[in-house]
């Protein structure tokens, strides 16, 4: 009966989405975003963005019970009209929205749905969580018939080129989430996969990443339908996975509406070289300015004003526009995306790309609404730069009078620190792990520690094996990464040894996962399509995984760390009673544990079980290190 009621609701909300995405399309109104709205939020105020030719200058109205009509906001371009209504009073139904324009009238269905829960029963992802980040093109192909789209601008489908799109989709997710939980992960981040309908260009790049966005409401075709992203968020969850959602705020794509016919004239930053380029993205020749990259100004008391433009009005690239954040109605008009998106597939929570790139005040509006209807949702900003207290700036602090309400930053202090550490021999003053410890103590900085994501690479990295095989490098990183005050983010493939670096292109660090693609000669979903090596190392991490999972004494454990010893490093976690210690010997010899300067934490327990080997070992005097290696001890 479950099962039936299941599939019964599943159709419903499937028929609803395909309602919502088709959307008007004859008569004067040609699109209405958001495609349908939800019932019961806090914020009773709904923007419709509706577009058509001339529909500036529209009179509207709506007899619908318990809605009203706040406001009609006429633009720039006579092409958008923005209907503000109040929907405080009203229940789940299908209102008629009237238009009238030169005589001719259109009347739009358009629903407002029942919601599936309460704000405060949506919870999201958190340090007890480790997050599994994979790029959906590159990941599996599940569904070959969406590899070529009719309709979509020019592009290839071709895995022998880094650059551009290889087929991978939802659908290839999805018949692998049994995957995820034998490795032991417990959310899955998805690089975007809203449409990024961008042609390749002439020099062979392509959009695959999602990261230009040109559709807001809609799934990319190629990665499959808002349907398909709900049935695989939905079956997620009933293995016990959460799923988080990537989003831009920072610019859209070239191809977004938006772009070729503005809202208003300040709905992008600078976007004054588009008259100069004829409306093409090919900057040269014209006043073109790209962001500097350097995000300190941010956050720099005495920043000019020129350095603030650069990095914060400056396109990120000459196809991505800058959208302006400070546009109250572009502002609402995201808002509105992500709560439809959280309400409408019930994501756990959302990765923010490009973070400070965004204007401060307005992301800061974001948080706060999200955070007043969903209080127990998460929400990470990447934040790039190598310092713990610029991060520690980002993360909410309800004591700083520009609160950004913003409740977990991602670590780059940690990702940039240890990519050095790996290389050096652990000494007694500044090398080897002397360096995580050192960024370790900066968190007094932090709000709450716990929820700041740590990784040792991603899509935007060189794989932290490089162009090697260092297993014993890894596993120190991956000890050090699970086992912290932290909350751990994995990129696909590390734990079959995945590897490459961005000396030719960003492709050569998000290869294919091989066994997800029609024709693979090897299957690493499976224990026999992995080498002997790669097997070694998934058995590794998934012991060391499931012993995370669910364990309080790593998740909430006060944490301990020691100076660097000897060559020798150490945190422990402490709960209730119990201890773990993450023993690291940073050199490329032998080295020696001296129990004895670790009594405080082993107390008067006389061995620990090693928790990847179950071995005991015994804590009553010292023992020795083999060359880099890990020991994760629990007693």
């Amino acid at each position: 009966m479950k099962k039936s009621i299941f599939l019964i609701a599943l159709l419903l909300v499937s028929m609803s989405l395909s309602a919502a995405k088709k959307g008007p399309k004859q008569g004067m109104v040609t699109r209405i975003d958001p495609t349908d709205w939800y019932c019961g939020l806090k914020d009773a105020s709904l923007q419709l963005m509706v577009y058509g030719q001339g529909i500036r200058d529209a009179e509207f109205s709506t007899d619908y019970a318990g809605v009203r009509l706040d406001s009609l906001v006429r633009l720039d371009s006579p092409n958008y009209l923005l209907v503000y209504l109040n929907v405080e009073g009203a229940q789940p139904g299908v209102m008629n929205l009237k238009f009238t324009l030169g005589g001719k009238k259109q009347t739009v269905k358009y629903t407002l749905k029942a919601r599936e829960k309460r704000g405060e029963e949506r919870m999201g992802f958190t340090n007890a969580d480790v997050l599994y980040m994979l790029m959906p093109d590159r990941f599996a192909n599940g569904d070959t018939t969406n590899d070529q789209i009719a309709g979509m601008n020019t592009y290839k489908c071709d895995r022998t080129q880094h650059s551009l799109r290889h087929g991978g989709d939802l659908e290839g997710i999805r018949q692998h989430l049994d995957y995820f939980n034998e490795l032991g992960v417990t959310a899955l981040w998805f690089t975007p996969v809203l449409e990024n309908n961008s042609p390749d260009s002439y020099n062979g790049y392509s959009t695959y990443h999602g990261y230009a966005t040109t559709d807001y409401y809609r799934v990319d075709p190629r990665f499959g339908t808002n349907e398909e992203y709900r049935r695989l968020t939905d079956e997620a969850h009933q293995k016990g996975l959460k799923v988080v959602m990537d989003m831009i705020f920072n610019h859209s794509g070239f191809e977004h509406p938006w772009t070729h016919d503005m809202p208003t004239h300040d709905w992008l930053n600078l976007p004054e070289w588009l008259t100069q380029s004829g409306g093409k993205s090919d900057p040269r020749g014209t006043d073109f300015l790209q962001t500097s990259y350097k995000l300190t100004p941010v956050k720099d008391p005495y920043a000019s004003k020129i350095d603030m433009k650069e990095t914060v009005d400056g396109w990120f690239v000459p196809t991505m526009p800058d959208l302006n954040q400070k546009n109250p109605h572009l502002m609402k008009y995201l808002i509105q995306n992500s709560v439809w998106w959280i309400e409408t597939v019930g994501i756990d929570g959302i990765r923010m790309d490009t973070y400070p790139y965004a204007d401060a005040d307005g992301m800061a509006q974001w948080m706060k609404t999200l955070h007043t209807e969903y209080p127990h949702f998460n929400v990470v900003g990447e934040t790039w730069v190598t310092e713990p207290g610029y991060t520690a700036a980002w993360q909410d602090n309800p004591k700083r009078a520009d609160r950004s309400y913003l409740p977990t930053v991602m670590d780059f202090t940690f990702f940039d620190r240890l990519d050095k550490a790996r290389w050096e021999e652990t000494d007694g003053w500044w090398n080897g792990f002397n360096r995580i410890y050192n960024g370790l103590v900066y968190d007094y900085l932090y709000p709450n520690p716990s929820s700041v994501m740590a990784f040792i690479e991603n899509h935007d990295t060189d794989r932290f094996l490089k162009n090697g095989c260092d297993t014993l490098a890894l596993k120190q990183a991956l000890a050090l990464l699970l086992t912290m005050n932290r909350t751990p983010q994995l990129y696909y493939g590390t734990e079959i040894l995945m590897n490459g670096t961005k000396e030719k292109t960003d492709g050569d660090v998000r290869r294919d996962f091989p066994g997800g693609f029609p024709g693979d000669k090897a299957d690493a979903f499976t224990a026999e399509g992995r080498t002997a090596e790669q097997q070694a190392m998934f058995t590794w991490l998934s012991r060391l995984l499931h012993w995370r999972q669910g364990n309080e004494l790593i998740t909430k454990g006060r944490q301990t760390q020691f100076i660097p010893y000897h060559g020798v490093y150490v945190i422990a976690r402490q709960h209730k009673g119990r201890t773990a210690m993450t023993i690291l010997n940073g050199t490329s010899k032998p080295a020696t544990f001296s129990a004895k300067r670790y009594a405080e934490i082993i107390g008067s327990h006389a061995e620990g079980r090693d928790v990847i080997t179950g071995r005991t070992v015994t804590l009553k005097g010292d023992f020795q290190l083999q060359p880099r290696q890990t020991l994760i001890l629990e007693f």
